[in-house]
């Protein structure tokens, strides 16, 4: 080891692989949380720390800790129904505090996600919450998970929406469970031949949503064919694209789409009009998350609704309150005429 590798200065990553705890642990046992840490790996990490004579900034710690105003919140996409819902619950919430909101948007790009943390670092936000969908497979996770880490060890708060891939406080969602129960519903109403137009390979609240659609079809007597799963963008124009290479390649007695998200389904709507046929009656619909638009939809859409700006004001609520869980969002399926009985 050279001279100056034996002389910098120890970082936190440092103190967790010589602990051998998780950087999280590492980063709870060292910044004071309130949270639960095992005494064993406390004693460890403290033990380590001396060791290698970590010294956290303390300054920086008292920032995050008390004097800053400001909630980073950070999103897959502005313009989407779903993540504005969302951001409307941190802003409420925040108001309650006196908290100003910040919002990004990753744009789906790990790459990005990860540059973002590591400049909203630097402006030492007192929380940060992050609500977008991680990849299935993510070659940055293990960056991401140090960067926020470090951001908690300096005395800031970690709160993830969803799935709990990082070690950190999460406000869990569970999109799989809400998608076989729209499966059950829907095969009671009489349906039995499905299609489903969903996200790109590799986006998890997608493919959660997907299985557990498929599960609910196989333990209630629906059919899905793999032929009949298109993947577009998850967005409104994917939801139209993807509707409509369905249905200029045959829709060969399919009954009802289902669309991942909400957005999605709004554009298949819109290409099924397009096509000359009638949404609802030569073809059923079906979306994900309620958002506000889908009510007001002709027809008006059948999804799972997610309670999103309670899953925002949740996520902000565990940051301030330092809890050790967020606890599950329960989602609820309602049927309305895009899905009519048959």
């Amino acid at each position: 080891m050279s001279e100056t590798s034996r002389t910098s200065p120890a970082t936190l990553h440092d103190v967790a692989r010589e602990a051998g705890v998780s950087l999280a642990t590492a980063s709870r046992s060292l910044n004071g949380s309130t949270r639960k840490v095992n005494e064993e790996y406390r004693r460890r990490v403290l033990d380590a720390a001396a060791r290698l004579n970590y010294s956290p900034n303390l300054s920086a710690q008292a920032v995050a800790r008390g004097t800053t105003t400001t909630v980073a919140l950070l999103v897959a996409d502005i313009a989407d129904p779903y993540f504005s819902s969302i951001a409307s619950g941190v802003v409420a919430e925040a108001d309650r505090e006196r908290l100003i909101v910040t919002m990004a948007a990753t744009e789906r790009d790990p790459e990005r996600e990860l540059d973002l943390v590591r400049q909203l670092r630097g402006q030492r936000p007192r929380v940060m919450i992050l609500a977008g969908s991680r990849p299935t497979t993510d070659p940055t996770a293990g960056a991401l998970g140090e960067e926020l880490a470090a951001y908690e060890a300096s005395g800031g708060r970690v709160v993830l929406i969803s799935r709990n891939e990082l070690d950190f406080r999460t406000v869990l969602l569970d999109n799989r469970a809400g998608a076989e129960a729209l499966a059950h519903e829907l095969t009671a109403l009489g349906y039995r031949r499905f299609a489903v137009v969903t996200g790109g390979e590799g986006l998890r609240t997608a493919a959660d949503r997907l299985d557990g659609f498929r599960a609910g079809l196989e333990a209630t007597g629906g059919r899905l064919d793999e032929a009949d799963v298109v993947r577009a963008a998850f967005t409104r124009d994917g939801g139209y694209d993807g509707m409509t290479r369905l249905i200029e390649r045959g829709l060969d007695g399919i009954e009802l789409v289902f669309a991942a998200n909400d957005v999605m389904a709004v554009g298949a709507l819109s290409a099924i009009r397009d096509a000359g046929l009638a949404p609802g009656r030569d073809l059923a619909v079906a979306g994900f998350d309620d958002i506000p638009t889908v009510r007001d939809v002709t027809p008006p859409l059948t999804t799972v609704r997610v309670p999103l700006d309670e899953l925002g004001r949740r996520a902000l609520r565990l940051a301030l309150d330092d809890g050790d869980e967020g606890g599950a969002i329960q989602t609820e399926v309602v049927l309305r005429e895009s899905t009519p009985a048959r």
